[in-house]
């Protein structure tokens, strides 16, 4: 199979055997997958690895769509194949495609886990999101609103969310997944697979909607990193491993 796998002097495409799940695991053939940044910062001690860490595809076995963000500790998912834990699979979403499905679950899960059980939001209050228009700051402004939330661009706020560093607006409280910083909450989003059932849901009610900038063949991996860089973007690239 396919996959896109980082190396210390850079990306490679690399064919590889497809892997065999272990105890816990299920093989999904794997139908999108969403890219980060950050993934091209890993440690040389964890090279190589493949990149990408959400996923949507169909159970090799049973041919369930699911979809996932998965364990930052393990190989990645741009590939054709991906082992995956069981725990960590939700159903896909029926009212989204596959490359729409890719792009939620960790600017989803951020989102969520940032606005509601760091930052304590509640219906009526003040939140300002930082960088609304990215992967993470489009959903969570699309959450936000849908918990009653008044979205605002300025102060006075109870509720800064902040997804991309330097100086941010005062409020009562900060949470940020961007860098640490002195009085906020800084997080790093996990894996929760009862979250990504209820943003299926949401986005299945009509209540959210995954904004995707673009699109990649896994054989244009350094084109796609070089989309995640640039300026202008509003959502996620992703990898569309079923177009070739």
């Amino acid at each position: 199979m396919l996959a896109v796998r980082l190396y210390p002097e850079g990306l490679r495409i690399d064919e590889i055997e497809p892997p065999s799940p272990g105890a816990g695991e299920v093989l999904v053939r794997v139908h999108a997958a969403a890219i980060t940044r950050g993934e091209l910062e890993w440690p040389s001690d964890r090279l190589p690895a493949i990149v990408s860490y959400e996923l949507s595809g169909v159970v090799a076995d049973t041919g369930e769509e699911v979809f996932a963000l998965t364990p930052f500790d393990r190989d990645g998912v741009a590939a054709e194949y991906a082992a995956v834990p069981a725990s960590m699979l939700a159903p896909k979403p029926a009212s989204l495609s596959h490359v729409e499905a890719a792009a939620l679950p960790m600017g989803g899960l951020s989102a969520l886990q940032g606005l509601f059980e760091h930052g304590r939001l509640r219906r009526g209050e003040r939140v300002i999101v930082t960088g609304a228009r990215g992967g993470v700051g489009h959903l969570a402004v699309q959450l936000a609103r849908h918990a009653g939330a008044d979205v605002v661009e300025d102060g006075p706020a109870d509720l800064v969310f902040d997804t991309v560093g330097g100086s941010l607006p005062a409020a009562h409280r900060v949470v940020t997944i961007a860098a640490e910083a002195p009085g906020a909450d800084f997080f790093v989003v996990g894996p929760n697979r009862e979250q990504l059932s209820e943003l299926a849901r949401l986005a299945d009610g009509g209540e959210l909607r995954p904004a995707v900038d673009s699109t990649f063949p896994l054989g244009r991996a350094r084109a796609a990193f070089e989309r995640v860089a640039g300026r202008g973007k509003r959502g996620k690239v992703v990898f569309d491993a079923a177009g070739g």
